[in-house]
Formats: structure tokens, C-alpha cells, sequence
């Protein structure tokens, strides 16, 4: 049986091997770099031996305290662990369409108890048993290519699910940073507010010493309390905000709110400096890009699917078992058979016209791809523009603000002498030291503009990563464990 078995799968075994594979091969989209950026002018440049991001790109701004929140992110952010799952998925998906290479193979026993209608000529009279068993084999060999269509497609899908963790991850990774730089300007906003009451505060008992003396009036005292407590109050709403970032930062790493306490520290990081490569390598440092051209080569192979559908199906089958009407000869030699077949071969012939809409949707989905590639490097680019014309204008706009920030603090003095002596009212004082606080504070939120946005372009040059670190096809389908091959389920949960 078993050469028999061998001499008619042969032909069909080497029939596969030269089988044709329909529909098209992917061809990566065209797109439209430019040669260099908009913005790039002005803009400082890294060393050469510096000209691409580390993979640890917040390291850049020389924060340890940063540094050590980032590296809970890739442990315990939930988001990422779920992503990670669905890439585990996508990698047993590839898993899943490989099998159809293979035959399936079932074994089953039965046994039947009956009797025979009266009036029939039967050797025996009354209840009788028939036993069986058999093991039997299946497989449709892939001719057309379906099979292998279906695992190119699931090969990049898997890829894709990798690009888009890392996209996922490098956008928790900034996330974080942002929060971080903006609660370290809350702590700047909430030391100058401290700093400034304490002149306030100063203020008033200088106000209500003149009361006293008779040379000030009671509107001037009212004015000096009314300033005092208000901005004590803006003081208190800063602590709001510094507490939901707190919060905010504690869920990106996977803790409860209650888990973390961020102490106030000082705000004097520094903006560094952030290599921007060239446009052209712009499209292998985006995991986001990647993914999105991951996405239409998967698609592209699933128009050959949808191709192969319309060519014959080969199916074919084997058998071996026993029969007997007593269980004691089941095994015996007696009791034996075998089989070859059925083969058969499907031909479509009509569907009304369920084959050439499945076609023509895979040919639009392909087409939806390729256009969602294409808008995502259009909005990388876009993304690296604004960050670098961000960082480029927001730097001119501190230069100037640093000249009103001290003429601001020097009208203050001035206007502070004049008060006491005499020549104008306190009015002109809380005028000028409203002022003065308004632009020390402007002062601190540029600052943290130019963080994030420092922040913003790390994230937009793709933060480090490169194509080169997506899976491979051979590691994009994961480990096979022979365990999967048990009739049995045994499953890792680890």
C-alpha cells in the first residue's frame, strides 16, 4: 500500500513543485522624496560620527531621571504588552496558513450493533456488531499558488503588527518625555510663583507700613492683599496640573497613580543637539512608514488568493483500516483494507459573481494601502518640518523674550523706588510686577515648547529605529515547537 501510495502521489508531489503562482508580485509604491528639508536651514548639525539617533533616544537630553522612567516603559506599559500579544498573533497567523502545505491525517473507530430487516437472506439471524478503524490522509496541493499567497500575505502582516509596535512604543516613549519636560515647567512655574510671593508678600508689609505712617492709602493696601492672594491662587491650580501629569506619567509605565511620587527637581535641561538625516533614509527610520508599506505588501499578495480561486482544486485521499463483525479479529490480517481516493478535481464554473467581487475588493484594498503608505510619508516629512521649524523659530523667540524678561524685572525696580518715594501710585507697581511674572512665566513655557518639540522631531526622525530591525520572513512566522504538532493541545502560556 505504502509504495502504491507513493507512486500515485509522485506526479502530483512534482506537479506542486513546478506549479505556477498567480497574481502580482510586490513592487514597493513610488513616492516623492525631496532632497532636502524646508526647514533645515539655520539648523544645527550633528557631529558625522553622531548623524543617527541612539536606540535609547532620550538619552540625548542627559535627564537620569527621565532615562529610568523610559526603561519601565518596554517592561510594564499595558498598551505595549497588548501590542506585543497581537504580534505574537500575527506570527501564529503565519503559522496557521503554512499548514495548508501539509496533509491532514485523522484516525477514528467506530462500531455498529444492528439487525437485519426480516425477509432478507443473511448468513446470521439477529443482533449483529460491525467494528472499524481507520486512519486516513487528505491533501490538496497547492497548484496555483493560494497557499503560498496566503503565507506571503500573513509573513507581512506580521511584519507590519512588528513595525506598528515599535510605533506604538517609540509614540509611549515620547508621551512620556513630553510629560516629564511639562511637569518639570510646573515645578519652574511653581518655584518662581513661591519666589514671587515672597516679594508680594514683602510688598504689602512695605505698603502697610506706609498705611500706618499716613502716606499710603487704604486702596493701595487693598490692591497689595488682593495681588498677594490671587497669585497664591494661581500657585494652587499649578499643583492640578503637576498632579495629572504625575498621574499621566504612572499609567505610561504601568503603575496606579498611587505608586508613583515624582519629587520637584530643577528645570535646567538643556536642548540638545538632534541629528537630522537626510529625507531619503527618513522612509527606513519611520516604524509607522513601515508598517503602512508592510500593510500593502499583504495586501498585494492577497489579490493572488483571490486569483487562484478561479483555477481547478486537486484534492486527494488515502485510507487504511479494519472491519470486522467481531472485536477479538480487528487486527487481524483478515480484517484489513485500503484505499486510494477519492481524487477529485473541482472546476468553478459559476458563482454568480462571488470570485470576481472577492477579486476586484482585494484589488481595492490593495489600492487603499497604497495611498495609506503614501499619506503616511507625506506626513512624516510634514512632522519633521514642523519640529524643525519649531525648534528654529522657538529659539529666536527666546532670545527676545530674555531681553523683556529683564526689562520687565528692571521696571519693576524702578517703578518699586518711585512708589516709595511718592512720585506714583501702587497701581504702577502691581502693573509692572504683574509683568514681570507674566513674562518670567512665558519665559518657562518656551522653554518647555522647545522640549517637546526637541521631543517631537527625536520621534518624527523615527527615534533611532530602522527597517533593518523588522523580522525577517523566516522570524516573522516564530518559533515552530514540535508540540504543535501533537494531536493533543499543549500550549505556553509564558
Amino acid at each position: 500500500m505504502t509504495l502504491s501510495l507513493f507512486r500515485l502521489l509522485m506526479p502530483y508531489s512534482l506537479l506542486v513543485l513546478s506549479a505556477c503562482t498567480v497574481g502580482p508580485n510586490y513592487v514597493l509604491p513610488t513616492t516623492t522624496v525631496p532632497e532636502s528639508y524646508k526647514e533645515i536651514k539655520g539648523w544645527k548639525q550633528a557631529q558625522p560620527q553622531d548623524d543617527i539617533l541612539p536606540d535609547h533616544w532620550w538619552e540625548i537630553f542627559h535627564d537620569a531621571k527621565l532615562s529610568a522612567l523610559e526603561e519601565q516603559v518596554n517592561k510594564a506599559n499595558q498598551s505595549i504588552i497588548q501590542a506585543e500579544a497581537q504580534y505574537k498573533q500575527a506570527q501564529t497567523m503565519v503559522q496557521g496558513a503554512a499548514a495548508a502545505y501539509f496533509p491532514t491525517a485523522q484516525a477514528s473507530a467506530s462500531v455498529n450493533r444492528f439487525r437485519a430487516a426480516s425477509g432478507q437472506n443473511v448468513a446470521v439471524n439477529g443482533v449483529k456488531y460491525l467494528f472499524g478503524s481507520v486512519i486516513s490522509a487528505a491533501w490538496a496541493p497547492d497548484l496555483w499558488g493560494s497557499v503560498r499567497r496566503q503565507v506571503e500575505s500573513s509573513e507581512d502582516s506580521a511584519q507590519a503588527s512588528a513595525a506598528t509596535l515599535q510605533a506604538l512604543r517609540l509614540t509611549t516613549q515620547a508621551a512620556l518625555a513630553q510629560s516629564y519636560f511639562q511637569l518639570r515647567a510646573l515645578d519652574a512655574q511653581i518655584k518662581l510663583m513661591n519666589d514671587t510671593l515672597a516679594a508680594y508678600d514683602k510688598s504689602l508689609l512695605i505698603t502697610k507700613n506706609r498705611y500706618i505712617a499716613g502716606v499710603a492709602a487704604k486702596s493701595d493696601l487693598v490692591l497689595a492683599e488682593t495681588q498677594l492672594e490671587s497669585t497664591r491662587a494661581q500657585m494652587l491650580n499649578l499643583g492640578i496640573l503637576r498632579a495629572q501629569l504625575e498621574h499621566a506619567i504612572a499609567v505610561l509605565i504601568g503603575k496606579a497613580p498611587a505608586e508613583l511620587n515624582i519629587e520637584v527637581a530643577a528645570f535646567d535641561t538643556t536642548i540638545p543637539t538632534i541629528p537630522s538625516h537626510l529625507p531619503s533614509q527618513l522612509l527606513e527610520r519611520r516604524p509607522d512608514v513601515a508598517a503602512a508599506e508592510r500593510a500593502a505588501a499583504a495586501a498585494n499578495a492577497q489579490i493572488g488568493v483571490a486569483k487562484a480561486a478561479y483555477f481547478p482544486n486537486l484534492n486527494l485521499a488515502v485510507s487504511n483500516g479494519q472491519q470486522a463483525n467481531i472485536l477479538s479479529n480487528l487486527m487481524t490480517t483478515g480484517a484489513r483494507y485500503w484505499a486510494l481516493g477519492p481524487a477529485g478535481l473541482a472546476i468553478p464554473l459559476f458563482d454568480g459573481g462571488a470570485r470576481s467581487a472577492q477579486l476586484q475588493q482585494t484589488i481595492d484594498v490593495y489600492d487603499a494601502s497604497v495611498a495609506g503608505y503614501r499619506q503616511a510619508v507625506l506626513v512624516s516629512f510634514q512632522q519633521v518640518e514642523d519640529n524643525l521649524a519649531a525648534l528654529r523659530i522657538l529659539e529666536e523667540e527666546v532670545q527676545v523674550q530674555n531681553k523683556a524678561v529683564a526689562s520687565a524685572h528692571k521696571a519693576v525696580v524702578l517703578t518699586t523706588n518711585q512708589y516709595q518715594a511718592g512720585t506714583v501710585s501702587y497701581l504702577n507697581v502691581i502693573v509692572n510686577q504683574t509683568t514681570a511674572l507674566s513674562n518670567d512665566i512665558t519665559a518657562v513655557n518656551l522653554q518647555s515648547q522647545r522640549l517637546v518639540a526637541a521631543v517631537q522631531l527625536a520621534k518624527a526622525l523615527g527615534g533611532g529605529w530602522s527597517s533593518k530591525a523588522l523580522p525577517t520572513r523566516d522570524q516573522a512566522g516564530g518559533e515552530v515547537k514540535w508540540s504543535q504538532f501533537l494531536p493533543v493541545p499543549i500550549v505556553d502560556k509564558d
